[in-house]
């Protein structure tokens, strides 16, 4: 008996051919076929994702926890012959689960392959007016790579001297309005009356409050999108929920700025989240025990990191993120950084001149804090 699928025979090799010799092709420069678009851009640098064995990782706000394990029980559970079957392209299960925990309808919710998905499609989608949009001098970096993506005008307005957003800043013509809050990577909250204030003041454009820190020390401005139809709030599942590797984001807002969004997905791709990714997020979303557990572990440690900072003579930014933004007065933010990747610790540290004396350290677990500690007391000597 025949079985199905059986190999078929190979068929005969194919009559060798001459290539053409090497020094008959003609002397072209590959990049001369960029579009005018990716000449220009100036793309987004990740955070450093070595393979070194022993290092102590806090360079790009992860979760120092695992996720949770009904996450891990859902993705064995998805892993069989389902996964030959393309994904639910609206990701319906995900979008119910994550209506019932914020108190909104499903058509208020977007998913998308990790925020920066949902940002990106946001910022094609709502942003196209021709006047300059508003965010931060002092913001996630993607932002601007957006603009340039998308060819989107726009002006970054200077945060106050101690970093923190000024309401009063964004009040003038603009063409949409994006808040990191918490900010990155200050870390600094904008209080939820403030958006509140910045909502009331424009009502002409979209305003996008980007919250992938808010569970540890914010709150969430979700509550605001019943009075205010321009507002986009956007979460992701890479930091309070422990999935940075399976890529999931989601949007939320009236179902006129959710329609934008899913029409540029459907022009790009119907199905950005695969089968193991919607389960994952759905169990991630129903365990609200772990949830809360692991964002308190990290908010306490968050604190006592901020301590043995502090004492070993560093100013450290005010925090409601998993990250803390510290500088120290004596010491050079570059040397440090480098100091610190010698000793086998890992830390963020960016070259813009207003925050090239900072350093972003990622929130790990207590051992990784005592590693840090114990890497910067052999730094500074002491």
């Amino acid at each position: 008996m025949t079985e199905p699928f059986a190999p078929v025979s190979a068929p005969p090799a194919a009559t060798p051919v001459d290539a053409p010799r090497a020094e008959a092709l003609p002397k072209i420069d590959p990049r001369r076929l960029w579009s005018p678009v990716v000449a220009t851009l100036s793309p987004y640098v990740p955070g450093e994702q070595p393979q070194i064995e022993g290092l102590v990782k806090l360079n790009t706000n992860e979760h120092p926890m695992g996720p949770s394990p009904r996450v891990l029980e859902a993705i064995r559970r998805e892993t069989g012959d389902a996964l030959r079957l393309y994904p639910d392209p609206q990701a319906g299960a995900l979008k119910r689960a994550l209506a019932q925990i914020h108190g909104l309808e499903p058509g208020q919710i977007f998913v998308g392959n990790g925020s920066d998905e949902v940002l990106a499609h946001a910022f094609l989608g709502l942003f196209g007016s021709g006047r300059p949009i508003l965010f931060p001098d002092v913001t996630y970096s993607f932002y601007p790579v957006y603009c340039g993506l998308y060819r989107i005008a726009h002006e970054r307005v200077p945060l106050a001297a101690d970093f923190t957003v000024r309401v009063d800043d964004y009040r003038r013509p603009n063409g949409g309005i994006v808040i990191a809050n918490p900010n990155a990577p200050t870390g600094r909250l904008l209080p939820l009356a403030q958006i509140e204030r910045l909502l009331e003041a424009n009502t002409d454009s979209a305003v996008l409050i980007d919250e992938a820190y808010v569970d540890f020390g914010g709150e969430s401005a979700v509550s605001l999108i019943a009075r205010f139809p321009q507002l986009l709030v956007v979460r992701t599942f890479s930091k309070s929920r422990a999935l940075a590797g399976l890529r999931v984001g989601y949007a939320m807002g009236h179902p006129a700025l959710i329609e934008a969004l899913e029409r540029v997905k459907d022009s790009f791709n119907s199905y950005p989240l695969d089968r193991i990714a919607i389960a994952a997020a759905v169990a991630s979303v129903q365990d609200g025990a772990w949830f809360a557990r692991a964002c308190a572990a990290v908010v306490a440690e968050r604190e006592a990191m901020t301590v043995r900072l502090q004492a070993r003579g560093f100013e450290v930014l005010p925090s409601a993120a998993n990250f803390v933004f510290a500088r120290h007065p004596a010491h050079d933010g570059a040397w440090l950084q480098a100091g610190l990747r010698e000793r086998k610790v890992l830390v963020r540290h960016f070259t813009s001149p207003r925050i090239a004396q900072f350093l972003r350290i990622s929130v790990g677990t207590p051992e990784q804090g005592r590693a840090l500690d114990a890497a910067l007391a052999d730094l500074l000597g002491g």
